[in-house]
């Protein structure tokens, strides 16, 4: 077998075979395969594919490429959640006290953030204290005795996906449904979880721009972890505007906390009722969403959920008294607000500029060397479909330094599209694969 004949076999349209998929992944990790031939695979893939078995093939070959998490420790069906990636996306920070106060252990492991997209990890990191690297054993020890942990991947789960993602990303190979189905769902299968649920954002501030976009992939998803032999549901959520009204480290943890308090915005509370219920229907502790959905709401208003974050956050190093009272999270020395130009109707929120407004305040990495200030991030003041006078506040930017405040500052009032019209209400969930379970 060579590399040589697997790059035309593909380039000419042609399927692989398991063999010849498992030894290009085995051969690259070992060394055998140069950079070069890879990227040239990958190439001939984006532009000729891969149909469902190979697509779950590749998915299988780079889960295969490292260590897997064994779960079998911590009782109960393990489900796992993953956001393809949005603007404002705290969901993992409520969902995981969330779904573990219902009684469904919760061993996640999240990434950290690159771009516009907020990492899980970083935000939780902004909680003075919290410890996000766990060792294996306490890692299992933490969910069986709290029932949930959130904690850093080590680079021993799917190697294969951060050598292949280094050069996709240097070769314009990104935007490939197989080749980001297979990345997501490696990890995740990787990661030992029984049940998958994803939330596949699309819109401005979303990675799949399109809804037919966001469903093939959603469908792909769904049918690699089928195959694998993990129930996995996926859940398409707008992403046109940000998700509640904070965008930052701090600022969402602060948004989170305020969910499991009963007060957060109503956009982000219903997307995790949704994501929480379907977590819950895969667990097997309710019979349908909507009476996963009353039982997340009982628990949010007897303050159980909230207990739950501070045992969570308290058994991995963090402060409690984040939950508790204001002050013990870091805040930024600068709060300048962004005035409406115009009289009117919020008519759209560009979720991307408003990522990459935070990234420049120091919210996200420019690239993978950068420092995140937990602190930096931007509050929206006006969503979609809200009336707004001339010279009214649009945003307050959270920032601890003038440099690029300018710049910020008319990035984010270019988001905003103001008309006299009223629009219609926002769609946030629209809908599952598959569908009723």
């Amino acid at each position: 077998m060579r590399m040589y004949d697997i790059i035309q076999k593909k380039k000419d349209g042609r399927e692989l075979t398991t063999a010849e998929i498992q030894y290009f992944v085995n051969g690259y990790m070992g060394g055998g395969i140069q950079d070069y031939q890879v990227s040239a695979l990958l190439m001939a893939i984006y532009f000729r594919g891969l149909n469902e078995r190979e697509t779950a093939d590749l998915t299988m070959a780079i889960c295969d490429s490292g260590e897997q998490a064994d779960l079998s420790a911590i009782p109960g069906v393990k489900v796992d959640k993953h956001s393809t990636g949005g603007v404002g996306d705290k969901t993992t920070l409520v969902l995981v006290p969330l779904v573990a106060a219902a009684g469904a252990p919760v061993a996640k492991m999240s990434g950290r953030g690159l771009g516009h997209t907020g990492g899980t990890i970083d935000k939780l990191e902004s909680i003075p204290g919290f410890k996000a690297v766990l060792s294996p054993a306490r890692f299992i020890a933490q969910v069986r005795r709290v029932g949930a942990a959130v904690a850093a991947p080590t680079g021993l789960l799917a190697p294969a996906d951060k050598k292949l993602y280094a050069l996709r990303d240097v070769t314009a190979t990104v935007d490939s449904i197989p080749l980001i189905a297979s990345s997501i769902m490696s990890k995740k299968i990787a990661s030992g979880a029984d049940a998958i649920v994803l939330d596949v954002k699309v819109g401005s501030g979303a990675f799949m721009r399109d809804k037919q976009s966001a469903l093939k992939l959603a469908l792909t998803m769904v049918d690699i972890g089928s195959r694998a032999g993990r129930r996995t549901v996926a859940v398409i959520t707008d992403m046109n505007q940000p998700l509640g009204y904070a965008v930052g480290n701090a600022l969402e943890v602060q948004e989170a906390i305020d969910t499991l308090k009963g007060q957060g915005p109503p956009d982000l509370l219903e997307i995790c009722l949704e994501l929480g219920a379907t977590m819950l229907l895969l667990a097997g502790m309710v019979d349908n969403v909507q009476g996963g959905k009353r039982k997340l709401l009982d628990l949010l208003k007897s303050g159980r959920a909230l207990n739950k974050f501070i045992e969570f956050i308290s058994a991995q190093g963090g402060d409690p008294q984040v939950a508790r009272r204001d002050g013990v999270l870091p805040a930024a020395k600068l709060t300048v607000a962004v005035p409406a130009s115009a009289s009117g109707y919020i008519k759209a929120i560009n979720a991307a500029i408003i990522g990459h407004s935070a990234m420049l305040l120091g919210a996200g990495r420019e690239n993978k060397e950068s420092q995140i200030d937990p602190s930096a991030g931007i509050i929206l003041q006006k969503k979609v479909g809200d009336a707004v006078k001339s010279g009214e506040t649009l945003a307050l930017i959270h920032a601890n330094g003038t440099e690029r405040l300018d710049q910020v500052k008319e990035h984010v009032w270019s988001a905003y599209q103001i008309g006299d019209n009223k629009p219609e209400p926002v769609r946030l969930i629209l809908g599952s694969i598959p569908g009723e379970l």
